[in-house]
Order: structure tokens, then sequence, then C-alpha cells
């Protein structure tokens, strides 16, 4: 299996309060990866280029490379464990974070050396 680093992106952050609810959604989410046995949780990984990145935006639509405007703010990451960047970006689709407008670009991890 690959290791996949999904990273969160919100477009203000002075304005980004989570509700109890919101909070939840993600614990929630976050669970269901646990279920499946595909959150990583440790260090030493590299991000490669961007070049090799993809970004879901809110409404499921997939773009190549994390090419963000200077005003998206990135909020926090989970690093996956999947055998494609397909599966992982599948994995990313169910996070609560588009409800606010958010994004998440996957990036494969590089193993070091």
């Amino acid at each position: 299996m690959k290791e996949f680093a999904l990273i969160f992106r919100i477009n203000d952050i002075k304005d980004f309060k989570p509700s109890p609810e919101q909070l939840q959604e993600r614990v929630n989410w976050l669970a269901g990866i646990i279920a499946q046995n595909k959150l990583v949780d440790k260090g030493n990984s590299l991000l490669p280029s961007a070049e090799s990145a993809k970004t879901i935006k809110a409404n499921s639509v997939v773009t190549d490379g994390p090419y963000t405007e200077i005003k998206e703010f990135i909020v926090g990451y989970v690093i996956v464990k999947t055998d494609t960047i397909d599966e992982a970006i599948e994995l990313a689709k169910n996070n609560p974070i588009f409800k606010i407008g958010g994004s998440i670009e996957v990036r494969e991890l590089l193993k070091p050396l």
C-alpha cells in the first residue's frame, strides 16, 4: 500500500469556528477511516513535488495539483494508506470540510531512504 497526505484547506481562517456538530462529523469521518485500517499515524514522510498532487473541491470535482489561491489556509492533515491515489480521493470525498467550502489536497508520500 502507498501512503497519501490529505491536506485540509479553507478560504478564511479568521471566520473558522467549528460547531460541536461539525467537530463530531470530522470525528465520525476519521473513525470510518480507522475502522478500515487506513489511517497512518507516523512521521518521517516527505511530500514530493506538487505535480503528483490532486485537489478535491466541495462539488466533488478533482483537479490536478495543489494550485490554490493565496487566500486559502492549511488547517490540518491526515495520512492514509491505500493502494491508489483514486482510493485516497474516495476516502477524502466524505470529509465534512466541503460543507464549509473547504478543499482537500491529496499527495502521495515518499518513503525516506
